[in-house]
């Protein structure tokens, strides 16, 4: 598959970066994605740069504000994720695939809260990557749904949308105390529930 509309490319040219430069621009990245999960909110640009091994300079010729650098991160962490969807679906059964998924997802929302307030900034411009992000995890569910259903492992009547939407509720609580484990027993509810036929003719619960 041709990856080159997607790889990354100069902020200031828009060309395709060339190796020493696409390495500086992942080791900075590495340095923002580890810092700003570690809830370093106010960490310096220079910082970052300085932990990358690079210059302030280097820095701004790949992200020409904090929040670019931020997005960046968050991107990142999603396109991380949903890569994990094809990868489970080639060595696991479809449903366990599914499951494996929706446990990385809660992963995903237990790592973002230590970028919270770096995300808030985003939320605050109504930045574009949070509605991507949204569409390619949903893009994400309904091909391990699709192959569950397919497998007959799961009922085919519930959109992947909706599926998404049930479990962005879930995640939006990770700032809750104990909210990883009750995240998890809910999951396993969803599951349940998607196990379920749905069927009009099913005998209803004993009386």
């Amino acid at each position: 598959m041709d990856t080159s509309d997607s790889a990354p490319r100069s902020a200031a040219s828009g060309k395709p970066l060339r190796a020493h430069a696409l390495r500086n621009r992942n080791a900075l990245l590495a340095a923002a994605r580890e810092a700003f999960t570690a809830g370093e909110v106010n960490v310096r640009i220079e910082e970052i740069a300085r932990r990358a091994g690079v210059g302030v300079g280097t820095l701004y010729r790949h992200f020409e504000t904090r929040e670019a650098l931020i997005e960046a991160v968050y991107r990142g962490r999603v396109d991380d994720l949903c890569a994990m969807a094809p990868h489970l679906l080639a060595t696991l059964p479809p449903y366990e695939a599914l499951r494996a998924f929706l446990e990385q997802l809660i992963a995903h929302a237990a790592e973002s809260q230590g970028m919270a307030v770096a995300l808030q900034t985003l939320m605050d411009r109504r930045s574009a990557v949070f509605a991507q992000a949204r569409a390619d995890m949903v893009e994400a569910i309904a091909t391990l749904m699709t192959a569950a259903a397919t497998a007959g492992a799961i009922r085919a009547d519930i959109a992947p949308r909706t599926f998404f939407l049930a479990m962005g509720g879930i995640c939006a609580s990770h700032d809750q105390p104990g909210w990883e484990a009750e995240a998890h027993t809910v999951v396993r509810l969803l599951l349940d529930g998607l196990r379920h036929t749905g069927r009009d003719d099913e005998p209803g619960p004993p009386p």
